[in-house]
């Protein structure tokens, strides 16, 4: 089931204000790139797909119905499973769109030379997350992403939930994959060019 359109909308009109009024001027937008929500699908009682902004790309969770996550408070993070595996998402919240939660992708943005190879990554990105062979255990850590991004050494000794030394995020998306992989790779050439890989 498609989510309702009036709901991706009201995303992209609140993240063009974000665009105009809180990124003004900030060095880290992609003046290539324009807001936009893609593949957006019902997913349990929510609603999930890939935003796209100039400064980030990210996977957003929007509620169907009722007020989710209600109990919790801003910035806390959260496990959802997918077939492809677990990913950690963080709760965020803005003046008149209420609560949603996002796992980011990409940040910054400046590996994609237009939007059409940004769509294209992001329609990549919906179609790996959906593919059962693609589950692999998954460390959501957030310190050892960064220490990964950052590229300095692992911490030895950590015991993953499901698996001990078990891949990253970052990881997998740095190893050789094919695009129907996505998740567990680089991206390959597409009919928009050459795609970016997550660093």
């Amino acid at each position: 089931m498609s989510c309702p359109a009036h709901l991706t909308r009201d995303l992209e009109q609140l993240f063009d204000r974000v665009q105009h009024e809180r990124m003004l001027g900030v060095p880290v937008v992609n003046p290539a790139l324009r807001v936009q929500c893609v593949g957006f699908v019902a997913w349990g009682d929510h609603y999930l797909g890939v935003l796209i902004t100039p400064w980030f790309m990210n996977l957003v969770l929007l509620p169907g119905a009722g007020q989710p996550w209600a109990d919790l408070s801003v910035g806390e993070k959260l496990v959802q499973r997918f077939p492809s595996g677990a990913y950690e998402f963080i709760l965020g919240e803005e003046p008149g769109a209420g609560r949603y939660l996002m796992c980011s992708l990409f940040s910054p943005m400046f590996e994609f030379v237009d939007q059409a190879a940004a769509v294209a990554t992001a329609e990549a990105v919906m179609q790996g997350l959906m593919e059962t062979e693609n589950h692999a255990p998954v460390s959501m850590r957030e310190k050892e992403i960064k220490r990964i991004w950052q590229g300095a050494p692992q911490e030895g000794g950590s015991v993953d939930e499901e698996r001990q030394d078990a891949p990253t995020l970052t990881e997998r998306l740095e190893q050789p994959i094919s695009r129907r992989d996505l998740l567990r790779g680089r991206f390959t050439e597409s009919s928009s060019g050459n795609l970016p890989r997550e660093r």
